[in-house]
């Protein structure tokens, strides 16, 4: 992933945009078939300590090939919204001149997988992302030999996706004059896209924090 300097995110960043909830992504696996395409799952993932934690069903067919090639890769996306070429003019210039773009925030993990099959273990795991996704603690007990979970982790397993690197990006039109970026940001709230006002906050944010690109740099 190309990342320019005006786009880059630091851990502390990117951590509070994901907040202490669950992140929901892609978990990207290797095909152990050199001919079959990678494998790309959807699911929630718990940043916990040095961690992702995930669960998926056993049956599943991808757990043949994280056991042949563990090295994964999770991603997560959001904020994201197109930018029209008209928004994007040079000031004084004619609007069909501008290029269109795509603002986005991004965070790639770079994960050596181990499966989580022992079913304390799975019980634990779900324990820790309830405590994420839901903690208010309104749910069952999550215990190996009561309903309704102790009847349903045998059909799961989970998945502890060890972090080995990590590469983040906020793409914001950061390189360009905060005269020009507030005026999209006040064209994302007026348009009101789906991700529109997620994108103007993010925006807004790192305008906020960094002012003019290279004047502090």
């Amino acid at each position: 992933m190309l990342i320019h300097p005006w786009d880059s995110a630091s851990p502390d960043e990117w951590r509070d945009w994901l907040g202490t909830t669950a992140p929901f992504g892609q978990l990207a696996v290797t095909n152990d078939d050199p001919d079959g395409a990678p494998i790309v799952i959807p699911t929630h993932a718990v940043v916990e300590g040095p961690d992702l934690l995930v669960h998926l069903a056993r049956p599943n067919p991808v757990w043949p090939h994280i056991a042949a090639r563990p090295r994964v890769l999770f991603s997560v996306i959001g904020d994201y919204a197109y930018i029209p070429s008209t928004w994007r003019a040079k000031a004084g210039g004619p609007d069909e001149d501008g290029v269109p773009t795509s603002y986005y925030a991004t965070v790639q993990f770079t994960c050596d997988a181990e499966i989580i099959s022992d079913p304390e273990a799975k019980a634990e795991l779900l324990r820790t992302q309830l405590r994420h996704l839901q903690s208010e603690g309104d749910h069952a007990l999550i215990d190996v030999n009561e309903p309704p979970y102790g009847r349903m982790l045998p059909g799961l397993q989970g998945l502890r996706l060890h972090i080995i690197d990590v590469v983040a990006k906020f793409k914001y039109d950061d390189h360009n004059p905060a005269e020009h970026r507030r005026a999209v940001i006040g064209r994302l709230m007026d348009r009101q896209g789906l991700h529109d006002p997620g994108a103007a906050v993010q925006q807004a944010r790192r305008l906020d924090e960094r002012g003019e690109w290279g004047s502090t740099s």
